[in-house]
């Protein structure tokens, strides 16, 4: 097992979102010991300033300064006014780019999963480290599982139409195929 850092984020969000499929999101237990362990198995990349569907194509604000900061730290923002999301940043300083984890295995969706697994805002701007770490309590491991290419599934991202058809339509969106 091995937690994946700066390095493995600090790359372009094109290439990390599919190779998060496989990995594992683990939340810390009370004691400090890995806890909760789930397959990453749907994320979604949301690419810079340009891209449309980004929270970064409104600029820099209170809300998008954590995208602007290095990479390894979770976004963390309010959907609905009822659902956390859970996104890691990648790439590099100045760049706002994140993935957001859609799914893994036994949730679907992303509020059900940050709901669940008790994955709030005071997640945001954190490091996703273990705390001993310096982190957040809350981290992606790769546990050895490899993805072949050939089972990823490569879609457009889900309710970002008002993007337009060009960054609505991205095929940005990345699934496990047969992980349900």
């Amino acid at each position: 097992m091995e937690v994946l850092g700066k390095e493995f984020f600090e790359r372009s969000v094109l290439e990390v979102a599919p190779e998060l499929l496989g990995k594992y999101l683990v939340r810390e237990s009370k004691n400090g010991a890995a806890g909760i362990a789930h397959m990453i198995t749907e994320v979604e990349a949301y690419d810079g300033q340009a891209d449309l569907a980004c929270h970064a194509s409104r600029g820099r604000t209170k809300r998008t300064e954590v995208m602007f900061g290095p990479a390894g730290h979770w976004y963390v923002y309010l959907i609905y006014g009822i659902y956390d999301m859970l996104n890691i940043v990648t790439g590099p300083e100045d760049h706002a780019a994140a993935v957001l984890i859609r799914g893994v295995v036994a949730y679907d969706g992303p509020g059900k999963l940050t709901r669940d697994l008790g994955i709030t805002r005071e997640h945001n701007a954190a490091l996703a480290l273990p705390k001993k770490e310096g982190g957040s309590g809350l981290w992606i491991e790769d546990r050895g599982y490899t993805v072949d290419a050939a089972s990823i599934e490569a879609t457009p991202r889900i309710g970002v139409d008002y993007a337009g058809p060009e960054w609505s339509q991205k095929p940005w969106r990345f699934v496990l195929k047969d992980s349900k």
